[in-house]
């Protein structure tokens, strides 16, 4: 069984090829280009390098956010595309759940994707007999509303995506003694994450078909928000 899964929810485009229980290949980029420009070149050179064709994958998986609007449609589009022509079964993955799942840790989990505005997408996790189990509902929150219920009902924390990272002063002091920020390597969207979920998925017989696949924002883009005022 063979996978091939994306996630462009952020800034980092990542690709990755998994085998059953073998990671064949991972390519992530963190740079100011479009996901529109090295996605698909990204998938060709790790299945290029890899000695196999598109036509080759057994299931795809994809992060459907929260995340970056246009950089979701990128991914889920791609994605739904290749699985329409093959006929291929298709999983979506939370981009938050994915985060947390790139983390073995002990304790508590809790993933950060800045929502602009002093707020992030996040939600809380936790690591039980080696399956993740989810807190709190993937959600978008104030940075401060979210440190204040970590500080009252939480401990051994340890927190990754561009989230944490923008407002890790804040964190780590106000919820000192309490939290970790995670390594440098575990800290961004990893394709190898959304593909090892989408295996999990599909065994448990939780695949989507191409058609009604749509990605998960948490809120309405700013031309949605927009075009609502003119209609008011």
């Amino acid at each position: 069984m063979k996978v091939l899964a994306v996630d462009t929810s952020t800034m980092v485009a990542t690709c990755a090829v998994l085998d059953e229980e073998k990671l064949l290949g991972e390519f992530s980029l963190n740079q100011d280009m479009t996901h529109s420009e090295n996605l698909v070149p990204m998938i060709k050179e790790v299945l290029d390098n890899l000695n196999l064709n598109i036509s080759d994958i057994d299931l795809y998986g994809v992060a459907v956010g929260p995340g970056s609007f246009t950089g979701l449609r990128i991914g889920i589009a791609t994605v739904k595309s290749f699985a329409h022509v093959f006929d291929k079964p298709i999983v979506g993955i939370s981009t938050l759940e994915g985060l947390a799942f790139n983390l073995s840790y002990n304790g508590i989990i809790v993933p950060m994707i800045d929502a602009r505005r002093d707020r992030v997408y996040t939600g809380i996790y936790k690591r039980d007999m080696g399956s993740l189990s989810n807190i709190l509902e993937p959600c978008i929150m104030e940075i401060d509303e979210l440190l204040g219920i970590l500080k009252k009902d939480y401990h051994n924390i340890m927190i990754n995506g561009n989230g944490a990272l923008l407002h890790k002063d804040k964190i780590l002091d106000r919820l000192e003694g309490q939290v970790e920020l995670a390594p440098m390597g575990l800290n961004g969207c990893k394709g190898a994450s959304i593909a090892e979920l989408s295996l999990q998925r599909w065994k448990k017989g939780e695949t989507q078909d191409y058609y009604s696949l749509v990605p998960n924002y948490l809120r309405e883009s700013q031309a949605q928000r927009e075009l609502r005022k003119k209609e008011s």
